[in-house]
C-alpha cells in the first residue's frame, strides 16, 4: 500500500525546486513554519510576554507591543485590551 501523500506535496516540491533545501529540509521548513502558525493566541502572547521582558522592556511596552504584533498574524487575533494580555500572562 503506498504511504499517503504530504498534505502540502506541491510546497515541498516548489521549495526543493526553488532553493538549496533538499526534499528532507524543505519538509522540516514547513513543519516548522506550520507549527509557528498554529500557535494559539494565548500561547503566542504568553510566549512574547516572556521574550520581551527577559530583554528588559516594562509591562507597559511588551502589551503595547504584543497587541500591535497581533494584528500582524497570519491569522489576525481579535482586538484585546492590556487587561486581556495581562490575564493571559498572569492569570
Amino acid at each position: 500500500m503506498p504511504a499517503s501523500p504530504h498534505p502540502h506535496e506541491d510546497l515541498l516540491a516548489h521549495l526543493a525546486r526553488t532553493t538549496a533545501l533538499g526534499p528532507g529540509e524543505a519538509s522540516r521548513v514547513v513543519a516548522e513554519v506550520l507549527a509557528y502558525f498554529s500557535e494559539t493566541t494565548e500561547a503566542y502572547v504568553r510566549r512574547r510576554h516572556g521574550e520581551l521582558q527577559a530583554r528588559g522592556l516594562t509591562n507597559d511596552r511588551i502589551f503595547a507591543r504584543v497587541g500591535a504584533e497581533l494584528t500582524a498574524r497570519r491569522v489576525a487575533a481579535p482586538q484585546l485590551s492590556v487587561r486581556q494580555l495581562r490575564r493571559m500572562v498572569y492569570g
